[in-house]
């Protein structure tokens, strides 16, 4: 796929992203939980790599939080998924691999580097189930989707490819 296309799909989820992120997310905890968000991340993980599934986890980020509609926990939660989605589904082409990855890197990985940020950037003292637990919840249910997304296109090619 030429950098034009990939540009173009990223700006793509990007605005996908900041839609439903106005429409729908969930309250646990001391977090919004952005289903949506992963499974952008699984879908820019399979579709477009590593450096355009980052870049648009962050711009998704940024401009929720411009909007007054994310947090700053955003950052850690959505990129570090994207990140480990990506490379996961690099090193095994498995569209699985990409949906475990992001549930790991959001839920887990992205959860406890919250933990850092709320206490010395908000002076909030919570432990890290306070935001493992929603994360990998959140993260979970997006991945599932994400992931059916992508088999569902790899089904549409392999019947396009049987009427020919």
């Amino acid at each position: 796929m030429s950098k034009t296309k990939k540009l173009t799909v990223a700006a793509l989820f990007v605005a996908i992203g900041l839609l439903t992120g106005t429409l729908i997310y969930i309250p646990i905890g001391a977090s919004k939980c952005f289903p949506v968000q992963h499974a952008i991340n699984v879908m820019c993980a399979v579709f477009l790599g590593p450096a355009y599934s980052l870049l648009t986890s962050f711009c998704i980020s940024l401009g929720r939080n411009l909007l007054g509609t994310g947090s700053i926990m955003a950052f850690p939660g959505s990129m570090v998924g994207a990140l480990l989605s990506s490379v996961v589904y690099c090193l095994t082409k498995s569209k699985l691999g990409a949906a475990i990855g992001e549930v790991v890197g959001t839920g887990v990985l992205g959860g406890l580097l919250c933990v850092p940020i709320s206490k010395f950037l908000l002076g909030t003292e919570v432990g890290a189930l306070a935001y493992v637990i929603p994360f990998f919840i959140s993260s979970a249910g997006g991945a599932i989707v994400g992931f059916l997304i992508v088999k569902s296109t790899e089904i549409l090619r392999l019947s396009k490819r049987l009427k020919q």
